[in-house]
């Protein structure tokens, strides 16, 4: 009782005197929860706003933070607190919300269900789209400048509608198996499943408070949620994203992990999940709503992964950067090693035909070079060098073309177009100088490509995958992925999972 009416009188103070100069942990934390616990929660787990963690905010610099809390947020409910909160404060601010909770904070069975949302439950809205256009061919474009999705008609490349999204989406879109609902998932745990039919959200539920990303069972009937924190998988039924199981991820000694992440695998009926800390793949399958997990042993920690076209093989990036393992699920042996140093971004990865064989092509985060592995010897039959290091690598069956940005490094603003036959760069494009060049995806046809100018002030453009002349530019606000239903659901082999 007695430290509670400190702490009251302390928020009173503070309450009479914004200015003041937070010096201590206990007017720093008075000054949380006077100006931040509304939107962010008392502790830290995030609400209206996203959770205040550091790992959540891995990808934020703590000058960017104190910038935010100085001028708010644009397009967002973020407020500035300049005329609020002197120097001093801002900066403990920041300097407090990228410290770890005294306490490891929980989010079980009962947090997941006390944030579930049902706006519009399945069966509720119109079973017919409210817009003229070629579902198959419609584009998700993530903003992440204002977490904003832009929808796009593939067609016409004219924008249908404009919606916002929770904070930080992160590991693509997922559709389901007939297009006509799609399910995001964000860096606070956050899953949102939105009609594409009637442009409505549908259903949301926070599966963790700090998730790698989502994936949807090939039938449609269940979504599984991959976590940092805590270390868990969550299985939901799809329909309205009812909780179905936590799944914690530990090994026979009760070591937990952080999930790397988690993909559908279609003709096996099953999800695939790498484990962060842990040198275990997980498959799992589903049976009566309920998850049964077969473990495969790793010669080391995964990051990432990719399969070939028949899901009989798992390549993952070896956590040292330096490597990347094939492993045969069907026996959960690893078959063999890949020399891929750099920090192969095996995710982004694409396969096509190339003399006979098939072929995977991969960018690295380190190294300016693109790796080209013949998928039935298991041998990098090429390194092509690159003007640094890539984030994105795409392509599609109907095109020639395979592009690849250089996201890292000083020459971000290019992006290189590969012909797939003599494994060679032919085009290097420079469409916005100065500017962050990344991220390509193809319409349903392979005729047309976007490409996103990775600015506030920018724009995806519009080309030609024949030619490669750009054709038009729809401006945006940072956009960052680009997502086609056709693509997606059909697993074209020069899209992402």
């Amino acid at each position: 009782m007695q430290q509670t009416l400190k702490t009251l009188m302390l928020t009173a103070g503070l309450l009479a005197s914004p200015l003041i100069a937070a010096n201590t942990d206990a007017q720093t934390e008075a000054l949380y929860q006077q100006h931040c616990a509304s939107c962010h929660g008392s502790d830290r787990l995030g609400g209206m706003g996203p959770a205040l963690l550091p790992e959540n905010l891995s990808r934020l610099k703590k000058d960017q933070a104190e910038d935010a809390i100085r001028n708010g947020r644009p397009a967002t409910q973020m407020l500035g607190f300049a005329d609020t909160l002197n120097a001093e404060s801002v900066t403990a601010l920041a300097e407090y919300i990228y410290q770890p909770p005294a306490q490891e904070p929980v989010w079980g069975k009962n947090e997941i269900a006390a944030s579930h949302l049902l706006p519009h439950p399945a069966g509720s809205l119109p079973d017919k789209p409210a817009y003229d256009a070629d579902m198959m061919n419609l584009f998700l474009v993530v903003e992440i400048g204002d977490h904003h999705v832009t929808l796009l008609d593939g067609d016409s490349m004219e924008p249908i509608h404009r919606f916002a999204s929770r904070y930080a989406l992160h590991g693509g879109p997922k559709y389901s198996p007939d297009g006509r609902y799609v399910y995001f998932g964000s860096r606070d745990g956050w899953i949102t499943k939105y009609d594409l039919y009637n442009l409505k959200v549908v259903a949301e539920i926070r599966a963790g408070i700090n998730m790698r990303n989502i994936a949807v069972s090939a039938d449609g009937d269940h979504v599984m949620a991959a976590n940092y924190l805590p270390h868990t998988l969550v299985l939901f039924d799809a329909d309205n994203l009812d909780l179905l199981e936590i799944i914690p991820v530990e090994n026979d000694a009760k070591e937990s992990s952080r999930v790397s992440a988690v993909y559908a695998a279609p003709p096996r009926n099953s999800f695939i999940a790498a484990l962060k800390d842990i040198p275990e793949a997980w498959e799992i399958t589903v049976e009566n709503d309920r998850a049964k997990v077969r473990r495969m042993q790793t010669d080391t920690w995964l990051d990432d992964f990719f399969f070939d076209p028949g899901y009989e093989h798992l390549i993952g990036a070896a956590r040292d950067g330096k490597h990347g393992l094939v492993i045969n699920m069907n026996t959960g042996k690893t078959i063999a090693n890949l020399p891929l140093p750099g920090m192969p971004h095996l995710g982004s990865g694409i396969t096509w035909d190339y003399q006979g064989t098939r072929v995977m092509a991969t960018p690295h985060f380190r190294t300016g070079a693109v790796s080209i592995i013949d998928m039935d010897t298991w041998k990098v039959i090429k390194t092509l060098e690159t003007a640094g290091p890539g984030f994105f690598m795409r392509s599609h069956e109907n095109s020639r073309y395979a592009w690849v940005d250089v996201f890292f490094g000083p020459n971000k603003d290019k992006v290189h177009v590969i012909d797939k036959q003599t494994l060679e760069i032919v085009k290097t494009l420079q469409p916005a100088p100065g500017k962050v060049a990344a991220h390509v995806e193809f319409d349903r046809y392979g005729k047309k490509l976007l490409l996103s100018i990775w600015d506030e002030e920018g724009a995806v453009i519009v080309y030609d995958a024949d030619t490669l002349e750009e054709e038009k530019r729809i401006p945006m606000n940072k956009p960052s992925g680009k997502y086609n239903v056709w693509n997606k659901i059909n697993y074209e082999e020069g899209t992402s999972h």
